[in-house]
């Protein structure tokens, strides 16, 4: 499902909204509830604010730009999703059934996240007539 640039924009910005908001107020309160250290949130919280403030931006001023400022945030998505798993492991000792599954959880609608973003990112780059701009083909 690929959606346009701006869109995809808009729903990844709210998102990571979302949860710097959700790791900052309420995790970072329950974190005994959770079992995740509040300096391990409080990192979260903060690289999912930047994100959040990256895709916002593109979205309220990119522009016909749009489609080139996919990869950096699909780059920080990614990595974002890998440190998450990372520390979910780090952490697997402390962490309750609670924070296993927001962690989880919110890695798996990272991925589908980032699913969209590369179907966009590949839609955009598709002309009409199927060829991918800057390939040559042989066969016309």
């Amino acid at each position: 499902m690929a959606l346009p640039p701006k869109t995809v924009f808009l729903l990844d910005g709210l998102g990571a909204a979302l949860s710097a908001v959700l790791l900052t107020a309420v995790l970072t309160i329950c974190d005994a509830f959770f079992g995740m250290p509040q300096e391990t949130l409080i990192v979260l919280s903060v690289l999912a604010s930047t994100l959040a403030v990256y895709s916002l931006s593109c979205f309220a001023f990119a522009g016909n730009n749009a489609r080139k400022l996919l990869p950096p945030l699909i780059v920080g998505n990614s990595a974002y999703g890998l440190l998450t798993l990372g520390l979910v492991s780090y952490h697997n000792d402390t962490l309750t059934i609670w924070g296993l599954a927001y962690f989880l959880g919110e890695v798996m609608v990272l991925c589908g996240l980032i699913y969209v973003e590369r179907k966009t990112l590949y839609a955009s780059n598709t002309r009409n007539d199927g060829e991918v701009r800057g390939e040559e083909t042989t066969d016309r």
